[in-house]
């Protein structure tokens, strides 16, 4: 389910981008399509994706509940969903701590995305 608005997310942003001023002087320039593509506008449509994948960390470790819960498979979901179940807090604290750092290091991978995708952010000293 969050592939789709991926998709629909960075086509609409690659359409945007193709329209822009930039887009239209590097194709008067002689570039083909395919190269304002890819090596103009797919870095700046690229940006608000990398804001969005951040999200996906935690929903692949939030979904192994549902799905072990669902398909009655052993492992994390299904451990904390017994735990959730049995009020076995500690383990509980454990699998929201696990969320909380996937959740941060989903946003630590998205700085490092950015600053390979964005020429203007550079590191200060």
């Amino acid at each position: 389910m969050k592939l789709p608005s991926l998709v629909v997310q960075l086509y609409d942003a690659l359409r945007h981008e193709l329209g822009a001023n930039y887009a239209t002087t590097a194709r008067a320039k002689g570039l083909s399509g395919y190269q304002v593509a890819t090596r103009h506008a797919l870095r700046n449509a690229m940006l608000p994706i990398i804001a969005l994948l951040t999200d996906l960390l935690p929903a692949l470790v939030a979904g192994a509940v549902v799905v072990e819960v669902i398909f009655a498979l052993p492992g994390m979901g299904r451990l904390l969903a017994d735990a959730a179940a049995a009020h076995d807090f500690p383990v509980l604290v454990g699998g929201v701590l696990l969320v909380a750092v996937m959740r941060l290091l989903g946003l630590v991978v998205a700085d490092m995305l950015y600053f390979l995708t964005d020429p203007r952010i550079r590191l200060q000293a």
